[in-house]
């Protein structure tokens, strides 16, 4: 392992592009030379020639998209790879060409100034990709179902105005009768009872009719819906299938932490990865994106906003948690949040109940312990007593049976103080 401290005398600095390698293989006397390797097999085993015939003591490339995987794969047990933030690097750039990024990336490594990323192992790696590609699909069918808003709006068709989501069960009713051309009176007899309460302002809606052309439109957004959510359904099965093998302690520990559910837990687990890694709760934060910006100068210090390091579907999913945490049942984030709302405001509130959330995955991880609000007390779970009674049974049995019953119930409860 390369440290940043390490000084090297010969490092190779690689600028990672789609179709193409930049190397540069840099001495510390001065020398360096420089190749273009194209980014095929046959290209990745030229440049992995080159690194070992010139006897690199390290590789450093930018953490750019998934292009560093298979060098990293191919390199990292014969060489160190560092992978370091392409932000980092850049800041110390002078110019932007790709001979130049090469050289920057070889000189720093040279001189051990890159700091390595961490590089998760190559199941988690392919778990992690699993639960991205869960949250792209689940961000295209959500600018369907924007469409979708947007046609009805436009037609003004205001079915918003009566259901909270109108893709939901009777949301879905609704639209779909309109594709299959079904009768107004037949549409509202399939509502649930509780919606047609609503019927006048439903038929009031629904008595405007849609163009031929919109209808059209609209059936096309409904199959895309439908496609994603089956697609949807398939990546959550398998992910959650695997988390719950291979991480099932996590998924408990995490599950138990107000407004995280199996989503949640799963993306968690994906983005964070081993928790030994952060030597604290800070630490994570950091790592995450969720602390301030902090500038310092002539002894006086301004934090600005988060930093928004880090993973970005980490950063989404901490801050779906936080909203649902607020509309949980009682518990301390729940409190925290309203306490901090009515002084720095919702937006800023939201994201502080969010770093909470970190602190506590930190502490309940590292310490494997689950979530027990420090100041409301959890729902009891009733105890369940089991009696055997046999399907013909005697007065005598009858009698013994509830004699032990009777014993039973008046043990004192030991969860009653």
């Amino acid at each position: 392992m390369i440290s940043m401290s390490s000084v090297v005398e010969i490092a190779a600095g690689l600028d990672l592009h789609k179709r193409f390698i930049i190397a540069t293989i840099l001495w510390s006397e001065g020398k360096s030379i420089v190749e273009r390797f194209e980014r095929t097999k046959e290209g990745l085993f030229a440049l992995k020639e080159c690194i070992l015939g010139h006897n690199c003591e390290v590789v450093a490339c930018e953490s750019t998209s998934d292009y560093w995987v298979q060098i990293y794969d191919m390199l990292n047990n014969q060489v160190p790879v560092i992978v370091g933030n392409a932000r980092d690097i850049k800041a110390l750039s002078h110019k932007k060409t790709d001979k130049v990024d090469s050289e920057m990336i070889a000189l720093l490594a040279l001189h051990g100034m890159i700091k390595p990323s961490r590089i998760f192992e190559p199941a988690h790696r392919e778990f992690r990709k699993l639960i991205r590609m869960r949250h792209r699909l689940v961000e295209k069918r959500t600018s369907v179902k924007n469409q979708i808003h947007e046609i009805l709006d436009s037609e003004l068709f205001l079915l918003s105005s009566l259901l909270t989501d109108i893709f939901g069960k009777s949301g879905r009713i609704i639209i779909q009768g309109l594709i299959n051309g079904t009768e107004l009176n037949n549409i509202l007899k399939e509502l649930p009872p509780k919606v047609r309460i609503r019927e006048n302002e439903f038929r009031k809606i629904l008595s405007q009719g849609l163009s031929a052309d919109t209808i059209f439109r609209l059936s096309v957004c409904m199959k895309l819906i439908r496609c994603f959510d089956e697609q949807i359904d398939v990546i959550t099965s398998e992910a959650l299938s695997y988390a719950y093998h291979k991480y099932d302690r996590q998924m408990i520990i995490l599950k138990s932490i107000p407004g995280v559910g199996e989503i949640g837990a799963i993306t968690l687990i994906a983005e964070i990865g081993d928790i030994k890694d952060f030597p604290s709760a800070d630490k994570l934060a950091g790592w995450l994106g969720l602390v301030p910006n902090v500038y310092q100068s002539a002894g006086k210090c301004h934090m600005g906003s988060i930093t928004k390091r880090g993973s970005i579907h980490a950063r989404w999913i901490l801050t779906q948690i936080a909203h649902a945490a607020t509309r949980c049942r009682d518990n301390v984030l729940k409190v925290f949040y309203t306490r901090k709302k009515a002084a720095i405001g919702v937006g800023k509130s939201i994201i502080a109940v969010a770093r909470k959330v970190v602190t506590i995955i930190w502490h309940l991880l590292s310490y494997d312990e689950t979530y027990q609000d420090p100041i409301f007390a959890q729902k009891r779970t009733p105890s369940l007593i089991n009696l055997r009674i046999p399907s013909e049974i005697s007065l005598e049995e009858l009698l013994k049976v509830l004699v032990d019953a009777n014993v039973y119930l008046r043990k004192p409860d030991p969860n009653i103080i």
